[in-house]
């Protein structure tokens, strides 16, 4: 069994997720069982593996990234996920970007104004040491509303 990627956090029954994985990871990621990979890291991000979407798929897994800058997340970039997973939410799904900051941002607003989860629930534990040292940039996007959303 491979080690698993960074920051690894099973956040529901079919969603998983973690920073970068590596090559060997995913291959561990398909095998168990995980059907579609969501990146959004950029193209240029630390241990980025540039042939991520070919890796991905010739491993039988559909692949999509929402590429969000760190510095740069908006509510659209969130719209987008939201509406991919909306979609996708019967398929087992596997979340990273570059280390599972971003992912465990998008992911609470999923869990709590989309699936109804108390704070407590949607909190990652990689988010629960990360908030409090948000810098504005976060925390702004933290405070996106169901209206931004058209939720």
């Amino acid at each position: 069994m491979a080690d698993k990627p960074l920051n690894f956090h099973q956040s529901t029954e079919q969603i998983a997720t973690s920073g970068q994985p590596d090559r060997r990871q995913f291959h561990w990621i398909a095998d168990e069982g995980y059907e579609v990979v969501i990146n959004l890291a950029m193209h240029d991000s630390n241990n980025a593996i540039p042939e991520e979407g070919s890796l991905v798929a010739s491993l039988g897994m559909q692949y999509i990234n929402i590429p969000v800058p760190f510095d740069e997340p908006t509510a659209q970039h969130l719209q987008d996920f939201i509406g991919i997973l909306k979609v996708l939410e019967k398929r087992k799904i596997w979340v990273h970007c570059e280390v599972n900051a971003r992912v465990s941002a998008f992911m609470f607003h999923y869990l709590t104004k989309v699936k109804a989860l108390p704070t407590d629930s949607a909190n990652s534990p990689l988010m629960v040491k990360w908030r409090p040292r948000m810098d504005d940039t976060w925390r702004e996007f933290m405070e996106i509303n169901d209206d931004e959303l058209g939720l």
